[in-house]
């Protein structure tokens, strides 16, 4: 009998919805993975170099349409700040207002995963916490259209 409200306890907790450390890691980790996306929506390059640590990597699978041969395309840091001052300058890249849903699949104290479902594709996001401010560290996405990676 003693052990019922232990079970009922560890259901309760275990349903919980997954927070950081604090609730502000997790508004900071929103705000990271947020900013992300938001660089490209906005053309920011500064926006997105801060939600970057600077070994960053994101990477995808494409298919080379001649030898019909899988790749994984990488892009750094430095790509990724490109890829926000550049991408989306003619504001066509975009419908007039984008999705930006932000998951937090799980986080621990130094480290966060992050679903980013937005209108054309999905980014898995590592959220690393390092001198007291939380980075993207690695970036593995995918357009919701598998065709488009041909």
């Amino acid at each position: 009998m003693k052990l019922i409200p232990l079970f009922i306890l560890f259901i309760v907790l275990g349903s919980l919805k997954v927070q950081g450390q604090t609730a502000q890691d997790s508004l900071d980790i929103k705000r990271v993975a947020l900013a992300y996306i938001e660089s490209q929506h906005n053309p920011n390059p500064k926006q997105m170099d801060d939600a970057l640590h600077p070994r960053v990597v994101k990477r995808s699978v494409f298919k080379n349409k001649k030898t019909k041969r899988d790749y994984i395309s990488e892009f750094s840091a430095e790509n990724l700040v490109i890829l926000a001052e550049s991408y989306n300058t003619a504001g066509d890249k975009f419908p007039k207002t984008p999705r930006k849903d932000i998951k937090l699949l799980d986080i621990s104290a130094l480290t966060a995963s992050v679903k980013l479902i937005a209108d054309e594709w999905i980014d898995y996001m590592h959220i690393v916490k390092t001198n007291g401010e939380w980075k993207i560290i690695n970036v593995l996405w995918q357009y919701n259209k598998v065709s488009e990676h041909q």
